[in-house]
């Protein structure tokens, strides 16, 4: 695997924990992420970044599959171009039910 590659798969690995660290799992609760502005925002952008990450990575290789990719490129888009539509129950539901699964997918890369 080339080395930019495995740079973009640990680019989601960190982006996915940042999030973890901002929303840790013992304290998950919905209505103080609505109303905590830096949380959002910093998890927002996480959420770019691993869209970004993996745009790159199936545009580079189309051979690495990558479960739902175009869905985390359109949420990408979405953040970027959409801003304005984003809402907090999308994020939060990408958060507690997508991430999970996407961050043991991607480490599956690095066994």
């Amino acid at each position: 695997m080339e080395r930019e590659i495995k740079t973009w798969l640990f680019d989601v690995l960190s982006s996915i924990g940042e999030i973890e660290n901002f929303i840790p799992e013992g304290e998950r609760v919905f209505e103080k992420y609505k109303n905590d502005l830096k949380t959002k925002r910093a998890v927002e952008r996480n959420l770019e970044i691993i869209g970004e990450a993996i745009k790159r990575i199936t545009e580079r290789d189309p051979n690495i599959i990558i479960s739902n990719s175009k869905k985390i490129i359109g949420l990408r888009n979405r953040i970027i171009h959409g801003y304005d539509v984003i809402s907090d129950e999308l994020i939060w539901g990408i958060v507690i039910n997508d991430l999970p699964g996407l961050k043991s997918e991607i480490s599956n890369f690095f066994s």
